[in-house]
């Protein structure tokens, strides 16, 4: 599990242009990453709760990342793609 810090630390080491990533949180990855059409470069974090997920989510679609908030309860994972 990462903490909300610790995601945004690594998703700031590879992302430079943030109008080009998708993020999105989910309690089950595979099967999300599948609804996506298994992007090449996906990327994913368990974070320690819900709320650090969408907390991620929430700072990185202000930054111009593609994506929206929503979802049901237990969506632990952040990912991007």
């Amino acid at each position: 599990m990462a903490s909300e810090s610790a995601i945004k630390v690594a998703i700031e080491g590879f992302v430079t242009t943030y109008s080009l990533w998708t993020i999105g949180v989910t309690d089950d990855p595979v099967r999300r990453k599948s609804e996506h059409g298994n992007p090449k470069h996906w990327h994913q974090w368990d974070a320690d709760t819900e709320t650090a997920a969408r907390n991620v989510e929430r700072y990185f679609l202000a930054k111009g990342m593609k994506g929206g908030t929503g979802g049901t309860g237990g969506a632990d994972y952040v990912y991007i793609f």
